[in-house]
């Protein structure tokens, strides 16, 4: 439980940027950790940084005040701005740091979110801009201020830059390409980002070893969020996540302890999945918001979402089925010594998250 709470402080976020193409410049602002830039954790391929050799120096940075970080921050930009990438014309442009905003310290056993700003001067005659930063800074969600038909959104992984942006106009990806993206960023939610989801998913699979139930209970939580994702992105639902949250963790914990009191699906379990799924799908809304949809694309985007956190989920059941029921489902013991004390174990990680998140 108590690397439960530390995993909210460790987590490693994509960073979301957002630009515009001035007549000679680009401005370019970025919400990002200026901590894991300044321990030079590689965060390609990783979602923690207890990951990575540097993991100590990320933690005694987090605690720093947030004037300390400032000035670190600018004395490192001549090594860590040599990983951030403007392109035009074949050539790597000089990046200027203009600012940069860090919040206090605060809870420490949350991740702290620095803004950045910086600016590039683009040379006469360049057409067009790439922009983007090496692998070893993890993901980047690029969003292009201008027309909403016509503005750039993209994420980009493994030192991948944007496509050339017209110096005045903007370059679109194709709906194939944004639609995978988004497939990838909703799996990726659920395995391995998603902990709370996975136990959630866990505990509705412990109840039965019979398809039926499960199919009951999955097909209750997949329309359940798939309404409230929807309308939390297209803002008809909006809850704070001080609500959402600690309310999540209280679902963990109510299927995890009827899985101890009851052997076989309650009449009402159904219909209160189906409630806790309407919490979920708007926990699932708060990371596409932090990400942005491109407007022009918003229907594949959503979709695309939602199909990759299915495919999670089913993923989470697959593994657990082939560890669990496969070779043990057929035991006299296996209620008692497998359904009983993972849903114990899954009810008090729940109860602790519930505490945490309240608190």
């Amino acid at each position: 439980m108590c690397l439960a709470g530390l995993a909210a402080a460790h987590e490693l976020r994509p960073a979301v940027g957002d630009f515009a193409i001035r007549e000679d410049t680009v401005e370019w602002k970025l919400r990002l950790s200026a901590e894991a830039l300044l321990a030079d954790i590689d965060m390609e391929g990783i979602f923690d940084t207890d990951e990575d050799a540097n993991a100590a120096t990320y933690d005694s940075l987090r605690a720093l005040p947030a004037e300390d970080i400032q000035q670190r921050f600018r004395a490192q930009w001549e090594r860590i701005g040599k990983g951030f990438v403007a392109r035009a014309a074949g050539a790597d442009l000089p990046i200027e740091l203009v600012d940069i905003q860090v919040p206090g310290p605060g809870d420490l056993s949350l991740a702290r979110d620095s803004n950045i700003q910086l600016r590039v001067a683009l040379p006469d005659g360049a057409p067009a801009v790439q922009l983007g930063w090496v692998a070893a800074y993890g993901p980047l969600v690029l969003r292009q201020e201008g027309p909403e038909e016509t503005a750039y959104t993209g994420y980009l992984t493994g030192g991948e830059l944007t496509p050339p942006i017209p110096r005045n106009g903007s370059a679109r990806q194709s709906s194939l390409r944004a639609f995978a993206e988004f497939v990838y960023i909703g799996f990726e939610h659920i395995v391995p980002k998603g902990l709370d989801h996975i136990l959630f998913v866990l505990g509705l699979f412990l109840l039965s070893l019979r398809l039926r139930p499960l199919l009951m209970q999955i097909s209750a939580f997949t329309l359940a969020h798939t309404v409230t994702l929807a309308l939390g992105i297209l803002g008809y639902v909006n809850l704070p996540a001080q609500v959402v949250e600690p309310l999540i963790a209280a679902s963990i914990v109510y299927v995890a302890v009827e899985n101890i009191l009851m052997r076989k699906l309650s009449p009402w379990r159904p219909a209160l999945v189906f409630g806790f799924g309407l919490l979920h799908g708007l926990g699932f809304a708060s990371v596409l918001g932090e990400i942005g949809l491109d407007p022009a694309r918003f229907a594949s985007g959503l979709i695309g979402f939602n199909i990759g956190v299915e495919l999670g989920q089913l993923a989470v059941i697959a593994v657990a089925w082939l560890l669990l029921a496969q070779p043990f489902g057929h035991k006299p013991w296996y209620r008692r010594r497998v359904t009983i004390p993972a849903s114990a174990l899954i009810a008090l990680v729940g109860a602790f998250w519930f505490v945490e998140r309240v608190i």
